[in-house]
């Protein structure tokens, strides 16, 4: 290997880690979401950037959701492997590390994506909610994120 060849096989690596830590939470969450709260959820994402004009419907804009739902989880995979590589722990330990990183990702969403999105949610939440949100957060969006850097950035 030569030394022109590290910062190519780092970026590989680290491609390959966003993009299958995003994928796998992405994929897992929207498909938990869609279960529990039904197949519309796309059009709800979408809702959050568009507004009202989402309620139309159809295959573009339920695409729009898809598109904005992965969007998101792949941006949280790139902030996790750009933080990882400072905090070399977050690599170490994924478990406790994704579990607490998937419990941020929750409150982010709910205090600060919701709330500044054209849905304008700002609560209040029943406990169940927010345990929900949790619990799942922390399984479906942190570990898939965690595991994968761990995977392939080292």
């Amino acid at each position: 290997m030569t030394p022109d060849s590290v910062p190519a096989l780092t970026r590989n690596h680290a491609v390959t880690a966003i993009a299958i830590g995003g994928l796998v939470a992405g994929a897992i969450d929207l498909t938990q979401a869609c279960i529990l709260f039904g197949w519309d959820i796309p059009l709800s994402i979408a809702r959050g950037l568009i507004g009202a004009r989402a309620d139309q419907g159809g295959a573009a804009i339920y695409l729009l959701g898809v598109f904005l739902h992965f969007f998101i989880a792949f941006s949280f995979a790139a902030f996790y492997y750009a933080v990882s590589r400072r905090l070399r722990f977050l690599v170490e330990y994924p478990l406790l590390c994704g579990l607490i990183y998937g419990a941020a990702v929750q409150e982010v969403m709910s205090l600060i994506v919701l709330p500044l999105s054209a849905l304008h949610a700002r609560g209040p939440y029943s406990l169940h909610e927010l345990i929900q949100g949790l619990l799942v957060h922390m399984v479906v969006i942190g570990l898939p994120i965690s595991f994968s850097v761990r995977k392939f950035a080292r």
